[in-house]
């Protein structure tokens, strides 16, 4: 079981979510982008994803398309509510908030931005099984139901020049990303989008679970890979927005419950 919908109800449920977007107004959403950013830098400390000042999620703002929401440098991701969040405008000038950028957010984040005009989030941290497997300088294989998420879907940018800093290599990196929903940066760690901030985090925590389970496989022998026809089907079944959303949705829920302060 793949935990999917088939048929009508599938339908049904892509038709649902047009139309909640559809009907919010731009402080609507843009307030839901910005609290589900917040809770996403709350899920991603808890995956232990939170690592000293590295890592950030961006929101494209829904009004000024050029501009994105971002966590403020310095600030742990298990502390960040919305009121801390910085809008960025083309430049790396912060528009809202009152608190300093992470340079490498800007340099990569806006070329990502300005690439994919369908992504309305992106997400980088240097997890421990991201940053682990990426330098092996390898793509995943679909050795699992889970890892064919990625299957076709997710692409190696084979370069490590130090701190991202420049916006030509943030441009190299949107380029190496193409239309995919991941990348792994050799020696760095992973980046993955979605057309929403629900879909970029749950890719993300999906992307490093699946280096992870990949990691311990090799360790213990030589996996079995599933046939590309079949990981191919996969990944249609499960590789798509709404399965991200509703993966996601419950674990904005708990965090939200357990931790409401992130709202303020």
């Amino acid at each position: 079981m793949t935990g999917e919908f088939v048929g009508d109800a599938r339908q049904d449920f892509d038709d649902l979510l047009r139309g909640l977007q559809r009907n919010r107004t731009t402080a609507e959403e843009r307030l839901h982008r910005k609290q589900r950013l917040a809770a996403t830098f709350r899920i991603f400390a808890r995956a232990g994803f939170g690592w000293g000042l590295a890592g950030h999620v961006t929101a494209r703002d829904p009004e000024f398309p050029d501009h994105f929401w971002v966590n403020p440098f310095g600030v742990h991701f298990g502390r960040i509510r919305v009121s801390d969040l910085l809008l960025v405008d083309h430049e790396g000038r912060v528009v809202e908030g009152d608190k300093p950028i992470n340079q490498a957010a800007f340099a990569i984040h806006s070329e990502i931005h300005a690439a994919r005009p369908d992504a309305i989030a992106a997400a980088h941290t240097h997890s421990m099984h991201g940053k682990a497997w990426s330098s092996l300088g390898r793509l995943l294989d679909p050795i699992t139901q889970d890892a064919c998420v990625f299957f076709e879907d997710h692409a190696l940018f084979s370069e490590f020049n130090g701190v991202v800093l420049e916006g030509s290599e943030g441009a190299s990196i949107a380029h190496t990303l193409g239309s995919k929903k991941a990348v792994i940066l050799q020696n760095h760690g992973l980046l993955t989008v979605g057309g929403s901030v629900e879909e970029a985090a749950w890719w993300f925590l999906a992307l490093d679970n699946v280096a992870q389970a990949q990691l311990l496989a090799e360790a213990a022998g030589t996996p079995k890979l599933i046939p590309a026809e079949t990981a191919r089907l996969t990944q249609k079944q499960i590789g798509r927005p709404r399965s991200a959303l509703l993966s996601y949705q419950s674990l904005w829920e708990g965090i939200v419950e357990d931790e409401p302060e992130l709202l303020s």
